[in-house]
């Protein structure tokens, strides 16, 4: 029998989970709160990220964010404040800060993001998209030999995870970059890497559900959720009333907000990203991480992007135009001779990361509903975890042998 699924949320872990959802014969609806033009799932940079087996509650975070807490320019800025679910966050943050900790969640999220790489390239090779996708690798550039030395222990834990990394010298990155002009000190290389142009996968993919008989419902917000015993029976926004077999909470940062309504407590802060796009000639062919300064550089189709900062201020639409010029000034500092200008930077974006304190999403069932699935907080991963969320959310839903263990991804986990 075909289930109603409704799917709150249209970002790409919403829309990956229709595309799955639908291959197994549900009737999916999604409703998202926006036009589902903008927001994370389009300002990021675009990378399918095996390299990123380190995840933020990394040991050592809690000191660099204590140092930048009072600079708005830094990578990595916690805005100071009073608020219970911020502190109780900040506490599980602590407590996941650990080495022991990390080295157990390394293989966790490397194995999904080998996943994911695998899932974009069969979406691509099935001939019902047109999409931008390569896979070039990663640059970790760097400009000191503390940085680069930090970076090439990440490398070498990568490497014992089965990844083919290389440490090289600036030398070596003019060889592989030969028109991008870069200055740096040298560069740890991971090959394992995807990039991809964000917008014009979701509107491939939007396209495609549509024609497949997924209902959207835009700008439609979620005002309650109505329970019987121990399931959601309806879901009900501004516009209408929504029946619905299974429901999926894939809401980015605006999750909580939700599940809250449910009783059901899901740790995330909302980390702002933001992002500064050039249609000029750039030369960079290969996406690249600026170390020291932590931004994303990525070619994509018709442009250059550079994406970054790390903000936990929570959910706004301020744009902070010293974290722009902060972005904006590592370009130069890294590519001799690319300056932004002015009018790039005034068409800065920016996106709200869910994040989770361990670094690890939350992917399945809650106990207390029968009916009710999360797909959340998957920070700086998002773009890369989009299509193994789905996969996993369209399985559990299915009752099919799941592609992963989720135990490590539970909703409702310890920490």
């Amino acid at each position: 029998m075909s289930k109603e699924v409704v799917i709150i949320g249209g970002g790409i872990i919403g829309l990956c989970s229709a595309y799955y959802l639908q291959k197994e014969g549900c009737a999916v609806t999604i409703i998202d709160q926006s036009g589902m033009t903008k927001g994370a799932s389009f300002v990021n940079a675009g990378y399918i990220t095996p390299s990123h087996i380190i995840p933020l509650s990394a040991p050592g975070m809690i000191t660099k964010g204590l140092k930048w807490m009072f600079d708005t320019a830094s990578p990595f800025y916690v805005k100071p404040r009073l608020d219970k679910d911020f502190l109780k966050w900040a506490w599980a943050f602590k407590k996941s800060a650990t080495a022991s900790k990390v080295e157990k969640a390394i293989p966790i999220i490397k194995e999904i993001n080998i996943l994911g790489r695998t899932l974009y390239e069969e979406i691509k090779q099935s001939g019902d998209f047109n999409f931008h996708y390569e896979r070039k690798g990663l640059l970790m550039l760097y400009k000191t030999d503390k940085a680069g030395e930090e970076e090439w222990e990440v490398g070498q834990r990568a490497i014992k995870e089965g990844l083919n990394v290389n440490h090289i010298t600036a030398e070596e990155v003019k060889k592989m970059e030969p028109d991008a002009a870069i200055d740096c000190k040298g560069a740890v290389y991971f090959d394992s890497d995807a990039h991809m142009t964000p917008k014009e996968f979701m509107a491939e993919m939007v396209s495609y559900l549509k024609e497949k008989g997924v209902t959207f419902y835009t700008h439609e917000k979620v005002q309650d959720l109505v329970i019987s015993k121990d399931a959601i029976k309806e879901v009900m926004t501004t516009k209408r009333k929504l029946k619905a077999d299974e429901v999926l909470i894939a809401a980015g940062s605006w999750s909580p907000l939700l599940t809250r309504k449910l009783g059901v407590k899901i740790p995330i802060q909302a980390g702002k990203g933001y992002r500064i796009n050039t249609e000029r000639e750039t030369g960079i062919t290969i996406p690249a991480l600026l170390v020291e300064a932590k931004v994303a550089v990525t070619p994509m189709n018709g442009f250059t992007r550079f994406a970054g900062t790390m903000e936990l201020a929570g959910i706004n639409d301020t744009i902070n135009p010293k974290r722009v010029k902060a972005i904006s000034k590592s370009v130069s500092n890294y590519y001799q001779g690319l300056s932004l200008t002015k009018e790039e930077e005034a068409t800065a974006d920016f996106g709200l990361r869910p994040c989770s304190p361990d670094g690890l999403p939350y992917i399945g069932r809650t106990h207390k509903y029968k009916n009710l699935i999360i797909a959340s907080g998957h920070a700086m991963m998002g773009w890369s975890l989009g299509p193994p969320t789905g996969k996993l959310v369209s399985e559990i839903i299915s009752d099919k042998k799941l592609s992963l263990d989720i135990k490590p991804f539970h909703p409702e986990r310890k920490f």
